[in-house]
C-alpha cells in the first residue's frame, strides 16, 4: 500500500474514533434536587432509560427527566448509543426541606369536600390526568421559561397543611399575588390542553403542554383568553388572575409536571426579575 494513502486512512480513522467518542456523552442542564427539571443531551438516535423508564430523545438528542417532591436520594440514567455501546450514570438527588403548617379546629367540611361533590371532583382529575398523559415530540420548552406574571410569592413548592390532624396534600406549585385581571402570560411555547372554566378545587383552570410530556398549569384563574387546541408563545396572554375555585384571595398558583412528576416552577424558571 502507498505510504501516503496508508497515513491518510490512519488519520481518517483516528478522526473518525475522536468523533465517535465525543459524540457518545450525555450533558445535563440543571439541578439535581428535588423537584427539579433535567434537560439533557445525547447522541441523535441514542436509547435513554431513567430509573428503568423509556424517555423520549429528540432528533437532536435532547431529554427531559425530573424529579418529584419526595424523589429518593438515587436515581440511575442509562444511555445507549447508536454504536451499541452504553452508559450508566449514577444520580444523587439532593433531599430538601419544606414548610409544614398545622391548623386546628377546623369545620370538617372544610378537611374533606360533601359527599354530593366527589363525583364532580373524580371527573376533574381524570380530565387533568389525561392531560398530563400527553407525550408529544414537539419541543416548545427550549425557549427555556419565563415568570408568567410579577409579583409576591405568597406560597411555595411543597409547603404542607395538617388540617385538624389529617395531612393534606402538599402544594404543588407556586403562589403568585396580584391584583385581579392581572395578565398571566405564557411561561413558554406550547399547546393548551385543558382550558376549563371552573373546576371544584383550582377554579378556572388551564393546562400548557409543551411538549416531551412538560406542562404548566394555571389555577384559579378569574378568566382565560385562549382556548383548547390553541398553540401560544412565550410572552403572550393567557388568562387574567382571579381567586375561584377554592381559593381566599386573588392569586396565580402556578405548576409544572413532567408527566405524573410535580416539579418546582422556581427551579425551571430561576429567580424572579422584572421581565
Amino acid at each position: 500500500m502507498n505510504f501516503k494513502i496508508a497515513k491518510l486512512l490512519l488519520t481518517v480513522s483516528g478522526l473518525l474514533l475522536t468523533l465517535s467518542a465525543t459524540a457518545n456523552t450525555i450533558e445535563f442542564n440543571g439541578e439535581l434536587k428535588q423537584g427539579a427539571l433535567l434537560r439533557g443531551l445525547t447522541s441523535p438516535g441514542a436509547t435513554v432509560l431513567h430509573d428503568g423508564e423509556p424517555i423520549r430523545v429528540s432528533p437532536a438528542g435532547v431529554f427531559l427527566i425530573g424529579f418529584h417532591r419526595d424523589a429518593a436520594a438515587d436515581s440511575v440514567l442509562q444511555v445507549r448509543f447508536p454504536d451499541g455501546t452504553e452508559q450508566t450514570r449514577s444520580l444523587a438527588i439532593v433531599a430538601r426541606q419544606y414548610n409544614i403548617e398545622r391548623i386546628d379546629g377546623l369545620a370538617p367540611k372544610k378537611v374533606t369536600p360533601p359527599p354530593e361533590v366527589l363525583e364532580r371532583i373524580t371527573r376533574e382529575v381524570a380530565l387533568v390526568k389525561e392531560a398530563r398523559k400527553r407525550d408529544d415530540a414537539r419541543t416548545d420548552f427550549l425557549t427555556g421559561f419565563k415568570w408568567p406574571l410579577i409579583g409576591r410569592i405568597s406560597g411555595v413548592y411543597g409547603s404542607q397543611r395538617v388540617l385538624n390532624g389529617e395531612p393534606k396534600r402538599p402544594h404543588f406549585g407556586i403562589d403568585i399575588a396580584a391584583a385581579a385581571g392581572s395578565p398571566v402570560a405564557a411561561p413558554a411555547d406550547g399547546l393548551v390542553t385543558v382550558a376549563h372554566p371552573n373546576m371544584y378545587y383550582s377554579g378556572a383552570t388551564l393546562i400548557i403542554d409543551h411538549g416531551h410530556g412538560l406542562s404548566s398549569a394555571f389555577l384559579h384563574l378569574q378568566r382565560i383568553t385562549v382556548k383548547q387546541g390553541e398553540r401560544v408563545r412565550q410572552g403572550q396572554k393567557i388568562a387574567e388572575v382571579g381567586s375561584s375555585g377554592r381559593s381566599t384571595g386573588p392569586h396565580l398558583d402556578w405548576r409544572i409536571n413532567l408527566f405524573d412528576k410535580r416539579l418546582d416552577p422556581a427551579l425551571v424558571a430561576g429567580p424572579m426579575s422584572k421581565q
